[in-house]
Order: structure tokens, then sequence, then C-alpha cells
């Protein structure tokens, strides 16, 4: 029976699972935003076509209150279609152009996140900056909004410039609210299918 290496020890097999782990944490991070920024794209062409119409074809108030028991009717399953959300949808296709949610921070940031930027931010500038600083430093939706109240862009004199994008650190807490909330707890994104946690998809990407 062959003997077992003599450069096993505690502190190898520390680093070794320790190294392993982070990998883990930075894949499942990574699977989050992939299915964050699909769910950010999806709400933005939903908001669009709202608007589109809206604007284009005189439709009035009422369709969202139609679409919003139409889409429950198809996609029971799905929670995310209430005539509250499709007005945020709308609100947030009026607020950025697709280009935009596809190269900025906003397309890797939670629905949650992005509601409140849209409700309690009207100049556009400051609403990328505080969606960029969200990302880089991995700021939860109550801190966000806390920095948003404590005017943080003006006392920072924030300026918007091409900012490169960054992965949320995996143990941050918009890190964990991205891996966690969209499919685990329902008030936390309007968009999850029952009994089909995020977890469960991880197991298809961390290869």
């Amino acid at each position: 029976m062959p003997k077992q290496s003599s450069l096993f020890s505690d502190d190898n097999y520390a680093d070794f699972l320790n190294g392993l782990k982070s990998r883990i944490r930075t894949a499942q991070v990574k699977a989050a935003l992939a299915v964050n920024q699909e769910l950010i794209h999806l709400y933005w062409q939903i908001g669009n076509e709202i608007l589109t119409r809206q604007q284009d074809q005189g439709w009035g108030g009422k369709v969202i209150e139609r679409l919003a028991k139409d889409l429950k009717r198809e996609f029971p399953d799905i929670s995310g279609f209430s005539q509250t959300n499709l007005k945020y949808m709308r609100a947030f296709a009026e607020a950025y152009s697709e280009e935009e949610i596809g190269q900025r921070s906003v397309g890797q940031l939670p629905w949650r996140h992005n509601i409140a930027l849209i409700t309690k931010l009207k100049e556009q500038q400051a609403r990328l900056w505080y969606a960029h600083k969200a990302v880089e430093n991995g700021w939860s939706r109550d801190i966000l909004v806390m920095q948003i109240e404590s005017d943080l862009f003006a006392r920072l004199g924030g300026a918007v410039t091409n900012f490169e994008r960054v992965l949320p650190a995996p143990q941050s807490d918009l890190a964990q609210q991205l891996v966690k909330d969209p499919y685990v707890r329902r008030e936390s994104c309007p968009f999850r299918a029952r009994g089909r946690p995020l977890q469960r998809l991880l197991l298809f990407v961390l290869t």
C-alpha cells in the first residue's frame, strides 16, 4: 500500500480548499450575473414594446392592466408581470437605451436596485454613476438607497466616464443578492420561477 505523501498537510489542504471555494464563489457570481443580465434585458424589451405602442399607436394606460392579466394567465409559475412591475419596465426603457443596459453597470444590477435608481433619481448621469459604484463596491439595495439619499454623487463631485465593467466581489452584499435573491426570495426579484432556485442552475456552469 503506497504511503501518503509527506507533502500533504493541514496547511496545504486548507490552501487547496480555500482556492476551490474562491473559484466556486466567483463562478456563482458570474453565473448569477449572466442570468440577471438576461432578465434585465427582457424587462427592458417588454418596457420598450409598451412604450413604443403607447407613443406611436396611441395605446392608453389600460393596456398595462390587460397585459398583466394575460401574461399572468400564460405564465402562472412566473411572478413579475404585475401592473406595477410593467410600469417600472416602461420607465426603465424610457430611462435607458438598449446600448446603455448592455454596456453600463445597470445591466449588472438586480432589478430592485434598478427600480431604486429610476424612482429616486431624475438625472441620467447620476443614475449611471450610482449604478457603477454599486457594482464596484458591492452595495446592497439598502446601501444604494442610503447613498442616494445622502447625495453621495454631489458630495464627491461624481462624473460619468467610460467605466470599465467590474465583477462584484464574491463576498459582497451585492454578489450575495445576485446569487440568492432572484430565484429564492420572490420579493427580492419578481421574476422567480417556482421550485427552480438559481443554485440548481449553477451546477451546470461550474465546470
